[in-house]
């Protein structure tokens, strides 16, 4: 499960279905619907929020607004919580989208060159809306080999 804290416009076609199908799942362990994956690590920083399937939910909605934008029809109701106006927000080390951006960097160069050449300036990348940056290293429940 790779659910991005890198803003999804960073993200390939085949990236962006990717995460939203993941954080569909996400959501689906998070609202007690399912009983595989309850221990994703990943998922410690949702379950941290107040709201935890609010806070998948905003993070869902970014997802389907970036999606929007490139034309795709991602279904929004699939998206548990309708209102996303989360109050508060999550936070995401600068060394945890460093790691992020060089993993995705490494998929960008296989599977969509031109995507990858797009963001070749960047150095620092946005996160997906809902994070909040803070200086750090890498999460404690980061398992990528960067």
């Amino acid at each position: 499960m790779r659910i991005w804290s890198l803003h999804p416009r960073y993200l390939d076609r085949q990236g962006l279905v990717a995460c939203w199908r993941e954080s569909l799942l996400a959501q689906a362990v998070l609202a007690g619907r399912t009983v595989g994956y309850t221990r994703h690590p990943q998922l410690e920083r949702f379950r941290s929020a107040a709201d935890p399937v609010a806070a998948i939910g905003a993070y869902l909605t970014a997802v389907a607004d970036e999606a929007a934008g490139r034309g795709y029809r991602f279904d929004r109701s699939r998206v548990d919580t309708a209102d996303v106006r989360l109050g508060e927000h999550l936070t995401v080390t600068t060394g945890q989208l460093r790691i992020e951006w060089l993993h995705l960097r490494g998929k960008l160069a296989v599977r969509d060159p031109d995507r990858l050449a797009l963001w070749d300036g960047v150095r620092d990348p946005e996160p997906h809306p809902l994070f909040r940056v803070e200086a750090g290293p890498a999460a404690s429940w980061e398992r990528a080999g960067a």
